[in-house]
């Protein structure tokens, strides 16, 4: 079982739960936020990410799993920043809206609600079951 939980950000127009899974293991490449950077150093393969579409649709609507850890960002040319490698692991039975996170209380804590503007958040594990529950899973 995953030890790190994530949220990772995608806009579905550019990078969507569709592409991932016609790949079935993408390059998260791009992330130029220090901090969104950080995490993904941070990042164990096997660890678990929330897959978010952000812009367009705003929910969370997969998890995926981490399936490299962090190397240099082929897109970056000073090689400063790292990408990962990710599987899809399943789409969530219902997407979880931006809306319903922010008017969760449980949620009020977490990256997405307090860091929006972050690419590549933490999740905290209390935080993943309570996503996985409005998602109508089982954690």
């Amino acid at each position: 079982m995953s030890e790190q939980y994530w949220l990772m950000k995608s806009e579905p127009d550019v990078y969507s739960w569709d592409d991932l899974v016609a790949e079935k293991e993408g390059t998260w490449d791009g992330v130029r936020n220090h901090a969104a950077a950080l995490n993904m150093k941070t990042m164990k393969k096997g660890d678990l990410a929330f897959f978010y579409h952000s812009n367009i649709g705003v929910e969370v609507v997969g998890i995926i799993k981490i399936s490299k850890e962090a190397f240099i960002d082929p897109t970056d040319e000073k090689g400063q920043f790292v990408a990962v490698k990710v599987k899809p692991v399943r789409k969530l039975k219902n997407p979880v809206p931006l809306k319903a996170v922010k008017a969760n209380p449980k949620l009020a804590e977490m990256d997405l609600v307090r860091l929006s503007r972050l690419s590549v958040g933490k999740v905290r594990p209390e935080e993943w079951t309570e996503i996985l529950q409005m998602a109508g899973e089982k954690a």
